[in-house]
């Protein structure tokens, strides 16, 4: 018999959707997001081998690594992601950038399709390397939504085990 995939609800088959979630920085709610990249990490392996086997190659765990995270946000008038991006360097260009608060944890949550935070991740240490305050402008595409992109470097993140499934209707 397969494990059951949610424990609370049971009678659940389907896996969480990717269009329902929320970021928050600072304590507040992200507003406009349209697009976050993947959590993603990298373990290098260590190639070595023993003096009295030289025809077998062993590999064992190196460094991890995080991989970059963008998070996409349609262009209002929230000034959270040009604010940020500030906070890496001085529009002035002396050296007088207040490292005080630019690395930030954030918390990233997946939400059920009733808006309930099924799951939670936190960043930790993010801060902006890439800032796109615009995008391409033309006068010829009515369709298209404005979208600014900030991308985080981060020191890892880590699941919080404290948010448990939600009870669903």
């Amino acid at each position: 018999m397969p494990t059951t995939l949610f424990s609370v609800n049971t009678h659940r088959h389907d896996p969480y959707r990717t269009f329902k979630f929320q970021i928050i920085i600072d304590g507040n709610v992200v507003a406009g997001l349209k697009k976050m990249g993947a959590l993603k990490k990298k373990t290098e392996p260590v190639k070595w081998r023993a003096s009295n086997d030289p025809s077998h190659e062993r590999i064992m765990p190196g460094g991890t690594s995080y991989e970059p995270v963008a998070l996409e946000q349609g262009l209002t008038h929230d000034l959270v992601f040009e604010e940020w991006a500030n906070k890496v360097n001085n529009i002035e260009g002396d050296a007088a950038v207040s490292l005080k608060d630019f690395r930030k944890d954030i918390v990233i949550n997946v939400l059920n399709l009733s808006g309930q935070v099924a799951i939670s991740y936190k960043l930790f240490r993010a801060w902006v390397s890439d800032f796109q305050a615009l995008p391409d402008l033309d006068a010829g595409s009515m369709n298209t939504v404005g979208i600014q992109t900030i991308t985080l470097q981060h020191e890892g993140w880590e699941r919080d085990t404290g948010v448990s499934e939600p009870t669903e209707a």
